[in-house]
This record gives structure tokens, sequence and C-alpha cells, in this order.
């Protein structure tokens, strides 16, 4: 993860200067100097490693003390591209990254994952080799493979446990199976969890506390903490939908417990809720958008997914003190009726301190959230400092693994 400003790297490699450049922390030869101690000819020395590898441009010049104009030096966002999808239970998305995280071509519209990876994979691959060829890049400079896929998922081992919704899936070794069409470092992740990465790149790059939470046809959450991802013990951190809420009236959820949040405020039951007022929808995008239009059925009904949502999120506001909830997923749309509820319970649960300078704000990246996610997995880890001193020690290019 980036270093905080001021905190000096351990041993200033080649590595851990591209990661001051990647950051913005650092611009230009003289700022290198002053964040790691190296004198000026063994910044020099690394930083044209970096230039001759590739890994950096030296682009325009930077305001001048005096003399000749520093140059200004940049993460080569061109020198590659990440493939990057955001597997969900109601839509699919597939994109081709370069390596500044920065979506360059996307679709939507893949097999729903409930039928399965024999079904979904084969898509997803194909669907990466066309937005290449939209890209004019070849296969070859792919650099890596991201994936968020729903339910909970065993990130060191690149493959997904045994949730209900996700019949199929449980168990299978999903890296391997894309790696053999492009073979790269593939990572796996829970879709909230990428969410929440690419949200915070993209969006709160300053904020090191920060909760996404996805309200749709799941209910779920990845939290950011202190800057780095939380994902539990076995990967099971932000599964907020399958805590029990109180008065659900016994409702059983598809985990085979009773009265989760999900199966309260998920959209399968408020589609439910809204039938019994005689309305229709066609799924909870459709509710978001009747509920945006003002429709007061559709209002009502998000606000209390708010409220639903907030009683449980409560608990984590006081224990991890966020400075932003970010609300994404379909309803996520509806914002301003989903927060009212969720702030309603928040700030009505939560100790003074905790809340004090809470933000609750909308999910700026909408659909690419997921996407600028899964490639953020993989740039953090290709172009980690350790992965790109042993790339330049080899002599590629490259990082290390690629």
């Amino acid at each position: 993860m980036p270093r905080r400003p001021g905190q000096a790297a351990p041993t200033a490699t080649s590595g851990h200067v591209l990661r001051l450049i990647r950051t913005g922390e650092a611009a230009t030869r003289a700022e290198i100097a002053r964040h790691t101690g190296l004198s000026r000819p063994s910044v020099a020395s690394r930083v044209s490693e970096l230039l001759d590898a590739g890994l950096v441009t030296d682009g325009d010049s930077g305001p001048s003390s005096g003399g000749r104009p520093p140059g200004r030096l940049a993460l080569n966002a061109d020198g590659g591209v990440v493939l990057s999808a955001a597997l969900g239970i109601s839509r699919s998305q597939a994109a081709v990254c370069d390596l500044a995280g920065r979506v360059l071509a996307r679709t939507e519209g893949s097999p729903e994952v409930a039928q399965g990876p024999d079904t979904a994979l084969p898509w997803l691959m194909e669907t990466w080799t066309r937005l290449l060829g939209e890209c004019g890049r070849a296969a070859e400079t792919a650099r890596g493979v991201g994936i968020g896929l729903p339910g909970t998922v065993r990130f060191a081992l690149g493959r997904a446990e045994q949730p209900p919704v996700l019949h199929g899936w449980g168990g299978v070794d999903i890296a391997p199976l894309v790696a053999e069409r492009f073979p790269v470092p593939v990572l796996l992740d829970n879709d909230v969890n990428a969410m929440a990465l690419g949200s915070h790149m993209a969006d709160y790059p300053d904020t090191d506390d920060l909760v996404f939470v996805k309200v749709s046809t799941g209910v779920g959450a990845g939290i950011i903490s202190g800057g780095s991802l939380l994902r539990g013990a076995l990967g099971a951190a932000g599964e907020i939908g399958h805590i029990p809420v109180p008065g659900g009236g016994g409702t059983v959820c598809r985990c085979g417990n009773t009265d989760c949040l999900e199966s309260l405020a998920g959209g399968p039951a408020l589609l439910a809720r809204l039938a019994e007022r005689g309305r229709t929808a066609s799924g909870a995008q459709e509710l978001a958008a009747l509920a945006a239009d003002g429709d007061p059925d559709a209002v009502a009904l998000v606000r209390e997914a708010g409220r639903r949502v907030g009683e449980v999120l409560s608990g984590a506001v006081n224990l991890l003190n966020p400075a932003v909830i970010v609300l994404g997923g379909h309803l996520g749309t509806a914002f301003d009726h989903l927060a009212a509820g969720v702030r309603e319970a928040v700030f009505a649960r939560c100790t003074a301190l905790a809340t004090r300078q809470l933000r609750i704000a909308p999910n700026h990246s909408g659909g690419e959230a997921g996407l600028r996610g899964g490639a953020a997995l993989v740039l953090d880890h290709i172009l980690a400092p350790e992965a790109v001193d042993a790339a330049l020690a080899a002599g590629t290019a490259r990082p290390a693994g690629v």
C-alpha cells in the first residue's frame, strides 16, 4: 500500500521510488530525494533505471526555484493493460484498464454468474479479447487480471467459498482457468471489496477509513481501514447482509437463517413488498429509478431499507470510526432516499465522536467502481516495490510474475 507522506522508505529502492511517483507523493527528482534521503546520484540512478524499463515517463516541467525547471516524472500508464471484471448476480461487467487504473474499454451484459463458471468464464475471456482489439492492444500487453465475485472469496487461494448464491462456483480454482488464456497474475476478491478499492482509488484517495456498502440484489460491505482493505481471516469481513435484524417476522434468508438484513432490505424483498401494494418493477434498478423520481411507494421502501442498513452499519461505525460511508449498488442510485434512512439510524445509534466528521456519500464511480477495483487489485500487486525490484533485477520491464 502507498506510504504516508513523510514516512521514510525502509530501503529506498527503485521500486520504492516508483511507488512515490505512482502515488503522486513525489513528481521530481528533488522531491524523491527529500522523501527518501537518497543522494542526487542515487536518485538519478534509480530514476534512470525506471525510465529505461519503461515504467515511468519524464514529462512536463515542474515549478522552478531558479535555473533549469525540474522534469516531472509520472507512471507510464500506457506501458501495459490490466483486465478487470465485476461479476454480479443481476449483471456482470468486463473492462480493459491502463496501468493507472483508468477504464479504456468496457462492456456489460454477461451471463449471470448463477449459471456457473462454465458459462461465465468463457464469455469473460472472449469479451476481454474483443475489448483488447477495440483498444488496439495485443493480448501480450496484459499485465494481470482482477476479478470481483459475489460471496465470500478466499483471496489468497483465488477461489470462492460455498455461499448458496453462487451455486457451481464454490471451491472452483478460477485463477488457473483464466491463466490458461492469459498467463499473468490472476487475483480474485469479493465484489464489494473490489468496489471499495475502486471507490477509494478513484474518488477518496486521501481517505484512509471508508466503508463501501452495496445495496442491490444482495447487501454487503467493503472496508478500508488505515488505508488497507480488511478481508478478515477467511475473507468474510463485510458480510453485513447476513446479520440478523429485529422486526423481520421470521423471514427466511437464502443463507438458511432468518431475518438477515439482506432478506429484508435486499432487492427481492423490496420488490415483494412493492407487489403487496399492487405495484411491480422489473428489478432493484427500476425500483430505485421510481424512488429517484419521487414515487411514494418506492421512496418509502428505499428509505426503510436505508434504516435497516443503518441499524447494522451503526455497529461498524462505532467499531471502525470511518470517515466516509459510500452507498452503492442499484439502490444507491436513489441516494437521497437511501441515505436519509441510513443517516436516521446511524446518527441515532452511534456515539457523537464516531459521527462528528462522518460523511455518507454517493458512489461517484457508478458502474465503474468494481472494474476500477479489479484493476487496483492487480496494480497493487504487480507495481509493489518488491515486484518491481525483482523485475528490474531480472532485466525485464515487467514486474516479477507478469
